[in-house]
């Protein structure tokens, strides 16, 4: 298979899934009834946010594949991103803030296992990783802080 068409494929399943499960889980009046903590981004900020981080999500996952399928990099870089589409069916979707909280901190158990693991054979696709370890880490703050004051 040609290596860009594979990298298509990669940007295709991490930006395409993750855009539908966004649209599919939008925060409602729910989440807008909340009580948010003072450093809550406003709503707009997510959309544009998480659109960069999986597309560079994607092609770290894609360097790793190019190097190893089946290695235990490319198993944490599929365990994060299931973790990643499980949390907002999880928050938004069942409204379970507590349940969010534990998929997300699997999640980021996962980002920092990729990026330890890839770091080995590809620093690229293990930095790549960083702004969305960043990202995550406060996202679980404020999935923490959601949860302490609702």
């Amino acid at each position: 298979m040609n290596r860009y068409v594979a990298l298509l494929g990669f940007i295709v399943v991490v930006l395409g899934g993750g855009s539908l499960i966004g649209y599919l889980t939008l925060p409602g009046e729910w989440y807008a009834g909340l009580a948010k903590p003072f450093f809550n981004p406003p709503n707009w900020v997510f959309g544009p946010v998480w659109s960069v981080l999986y597309i560079l999500v994607a092609v770290a996952g894609w360097r790793i594949w190019l190097r190893d399928q089946h290695g235990i990099a490319m198993r944490l870089w599929i365990a994060q991103l299931v973790f990643n589409f499980l949390w907002s069916p999880t928050f938004f979707g069942l409204q379970q803030i507590g349940l969010a909280l534990l998929v997300i901190v699997a999640l980021l158990a996962a980002i920092f296992g990729f990026m330890a693991t890839a770091a080995k054979s590809d620093r690229v696709a293990a930095w790549l990783f960083a702004p969305y370890a960043a990202w995550v880490a406060f996202a679980s703050l404020l999935n923490a802080s959601l949860w302490w004051l609702n």
